[in-house]
């Protein structure tokens, strides 16, 4: 769930160990999500500034698409703007992980021009979800930028086809003033997306394109980290009474608690050091329970680095050539305890087997001594949905604070009352697939009043068949290529690099637009 201007490439890293809402934290528990309280005396969801930064007709959102790698596969699906699209920067006023008061900004894209009624009038909006990024630079409205793939494709799949667009950078990035993102902090970013919502509708209509304004028709969606972003501002919207229309969460690691023991019992998923960075640096500025001193967690040389080095302005291959984190190893090549030998990597599922390895080494992030607290408090308390199934929830009662915490974040714990689709690809060695299967057990067990579609892309037939054979005809294509260079394992390795990110994300972002459509 790493990526890295985009929704990235596993060589960048990608990757989860999630983190979570800590349902003890005073400051965000019961915090009121609707508009009319977030705009109270704490100026949540409060416009800051508002500037336009380019407009962009349909014969340059094709240029754009034809520069970004994620864009071509986009355009294997026949995508063909329809709308010119004007995108803002929008600051507003928001919440850090502890409740305390920050700004952050956002990209609004509004389409305009067009023939009839397509870009005109009153407009459906979608709100999206970027994946882990650690340059706190980023700003997904900077379509120029070179590596902006997301906010290319964000903008011809949805704004150029009459959507408003509004997509939060998160509160620590780009001109956020927050020294830290708190990374799947539930009910932080949740908060986030819902006041960068009111700052945008407070701004409708803009003044640069006249005509168009807000259907009421809501919309969210995200991607990798997104996607549970996007899922638990689903759920913080349902609790407070607001509307929203459909939602399609995609790859995301919704069952944190379940992921993350994953990731310390041996399935090492792609850019698990970069993400567990991010997440020790969130929890602990967020709830402060992670640890007394960095060596508790982070082993040496790390422990003087590695605390809240992410986001950061220095890019990721610099911090990793001035060994202030390394590019791949979470844990050591030393089992925490000799009973662990097997799990160091773990070697199943096979097809996932070379992924795992990459993350087990020396010198390694994660101390041994807190990997063996750890696996030993999951199981004591193992967790409903890993390494098996049973309950399909969370541990009743971990013992462990980092393991309390991705309980109190699992998404777990809800069920949705307006239509949702969840997208994934059943191979991803980066947000595991069972994710997806989790979140379909336990909804299948405490339904709401609609039921959710659930959609493997790396799979064959309906529903979004199309979909489906255009990814299939991409992943053989990736085979054939690394073949071709000379690769000797019928090309896994490549296809296991470009999974998660230019192959997954364009397809499912198709097939949740064309979700979308059948509500707006």
């Amino acid at each position: 769930m790493y990526r890295c201007t985009c929704l990235l490439t596993l060589g960048a890293l990608l990757g989860l160990l999630g983190a979570c809402g800590h349902s003890g934290n005073s400051s965000l528990s019961g915090m009121s999500l609707s508009s009319s309280s977030s705009s109270s005396s704490s100026g949540r969801g409060q416009v800051v500034s508002n500037a336009q930064l380019g407009s962009y007709s349909q014969a340059d959102l094709l240029s754009l698409l034809g520069a970004s790698t994620l864009g071509q596969e986009l355009q294997t699906l026949s995508y063909n703007p329809l709308c010119t699209v004007n995108v803002f920067h929008l600051e507003y006023q928001t919440i850090g992980g502890k409740g305390e008061p920050t700004s952050a900004s956002a990209a609004v894209m509004v389409p305009s021009g067009g023939s009839g009624n397509q870009c005109t009038g009153a407009r459906p909006i979608v709100m999206y979800a970027h994946g882990t990024n650690p340059n706190k630079n980023f700003n997904i409205g900077a379509l120029s930028t070179s590596g902006d793939d997301e906010g290319v494709i964000l903008a011809v799949a949805f704004a150029s086809q009459g959507y408003i667009v509004v997509a939060p950078n998160y509160a620590g990035y780009d001109t956020s003033p927050l020294a830290y993102h708190p990374y799947l902090v539930a009910d932080q970013q949740a908060a986030d997306m819902i006041d960068a919502l009111q700052a945008a509708r407070s701004t409708l209509p803009e003044a640069a394109v006249p005509g168009v304004t807000d259907s009421g028709k809501l919309f969210i969606t995200g991607y990798s980290q997104g996607g549970f972003v996007a899922m638990a501002t689903h759920r913080a919207m349902q609790a407070a009474g607001m509307t929203v229309t459909a939602s399609g969460p995609m790859s995301g690691p919704y069952a944190l608690a379940a992921f993350g023991d994953a990731v310390f019992e041996g399935q090492v998923n792609g850019g698990a050091v970069v993400n567990f960075t991010m997440v020790a640096s969130a929890y602990q500025n967020s709830y402060g329970n992670v640890y007394s001193a960095p060596s508790d967690i982070f082993a040496s040389p790390y422990s003087s680095t590695a605390p809240n080095l992410l986001p950061n302005t220095t890019p990721i291959s610099t911090l990793y050539a001035q060994n202030e984190l390394p590019q791949n190893h979470l844990f050591s090549s030393t089992p925490p305890d000799p009973q662990y030998a097997s799990i160091t990597p773990a070697t199943t599922p096979s097809n996932l087997a070379p992924a795992f390895a990459l993350g087990i080494g020396d010198p390694a992030l994660v101390t041994n001594s807190y990997r063996l607290t750890y696996l030993q408090d999951a199981q004591a308390n193992p967790d409903g949905g890993f390494p098996s199934v049973t309950t399909a929830v969370p541990a009743a009662s971990p013992g462990m604070a980092l393991r309390q915490d991705l309980k109190s974040n699992d998404l777990r714990s809800w069920s949705p009352n307006a239509p949702v689709l969840l997208c994934a690809g059943n191979e991803d060695p980066t947000v595991f697939f069972f994710n997806l299967q989790l979140m379909q057990t336990y909804w299948g067990a405490h339904p709401g009043s609609v039921t959710p579609v659930y959609v493997d892309i790396d799979s064959s037939g309906n529903p979004y068949s199309t979909e489906k054979t255009e990814f299939a005809i991409a992943k053989n294509a990736v085979a054939a290529q690394a073949i071709a260079q000379g690769a000797t394992d019928g090309g896994q390795a490549a296809v296991l690099m470009a999974y998660h990110t230019t192959l997954v994300a364009p397809f499912c972002l198709s097939a949740v637009k064309s979700f979308f459509d059948g509500y707006k």
